[in-house]
């Protein structure tokens, strides 16, 4: 199991492979017909700054002192494999949460920017080196639908079929607890999990600047574009950087999710994927109207 990308340099601005699926003569307006048209961003999470919303992110940690996280970072585990326990993994209590590496902060600091009144839980499955075991990665979303999180952002993947049908029960169960996963996809155009399942938001980067500008993709497996290219990110040590990748594409996805829930906490992850598609930017004139 890896993460979805390598941080990148400051001076690297390399597109990620999945970049084309959101090139120019793809973003053309995709009329919403019927009451979907109607659905605006207004409706959709206007006022909201993602209150009562408890936010999982499955990744290095949270440095929970960063200025960029404001204090929100709640608490959080650390996913360890342990052959002789349940699920071949054990939990230990990281509270307050702490970063490894930083890779995790900085997807954590894109959602709080979004929805800062979210409540952000850290769950570290990867290392010092960015890698760990595809059992990590799956305890910890046990551990987020356990823990009752109302989404869980998961800017890592991994590429080992073996572990298809793992993935693939888990995000069958997260759906069906009303847990939602966003997950990153990979760098490159290759099977990653959980991000190809449609019970997840799957999310690849887009050039752009405004981190509330965000396409639909008609043609999955990637379903949404998101701000992922040269991204000032919070990072380890209280420092920021500036990055290049899917990884940093997933949270802008889940921050939007955060405020929807919490002004709309009785939809389901089907129904918050509809309100994303009928608010994705071409869904809708640069106004934010409906499409005609």
């Amino acid at each position: 199991m890896t993460p979805s990308e390598q941080p990148e340099q400051p001076q690297a601005r390399a597109l990620p492979a999945w970049s084309s699926q959101f090139s120019p003569d793809r973003l053309q307006e995709i009329a919403a017909l019927g009451p979907i048209g109607e659905i605006d961003r207004q409706w959709a999470w206007g006022g909201s700054h993602g209150e009562g919303v408890r936010v999982a992110v499955i990744d290095s940690g949270i440095e929970h002192d960063h200025p960029a996280i404001e204090g929100c970072a709640r608490g959080g585990t650390v996913v360890e494999v342990e052959d002789q326990a349940s699920g071949k993994v054990r939990y230990l209590d990281d509270n307050p949460p702490a970063d490894i590496f930083g890779h995790g902060t900085a997807c954590a600091a894109i959602i709080h920017a979004i929805a800062p009144a979210a409540e952000l839980y850290s769950v570290r499955v990867i290392g010092r080196d960015l890698t760990g075991k595809a059992l990590q990665f799956a305890g910890g979303i046990r551990w987020a639908i356990d823990q009752g999180m109302s989404i869980a952002n998961m800017s890592l993947s991994t590429s080992r079929s073996e572990y298809y049908g793992l993935f693939h029960e888990l995000a069958d169960e997260a759906y069906f607890h009303n847990v939602m996963l966003v997950s990153a996809v990979n760098n490159i155009p290759a099977p990653s999990y959980p991000s190809l399942y449609s019970s997840v938001v799957s999310v690849a980067a887009h050039d752009g600047h405004d981190p509330f500008t965000y396409y639909y993709n008609p043609s999955p497996p990637v379903e949404f574009g998101a701000l992922g290219i040269d991204v000032e990110v919070a990072w380890l040590n209280k420092s920021t950087s500036v990055s290049t990748g899917n990884s940093f594409a997933a949270p802008h996805i889940a921050g939007i999710i955060a405020l929807i829930r919490a002004k709309h906490p009785e939809l389901t992850p089907f129904q918050v994927k509809t309100v994303l598609l009928a608010c994705a930017a071409n869904t809708r004139p640069a106004d934010g109207s409906p499409a005609t």
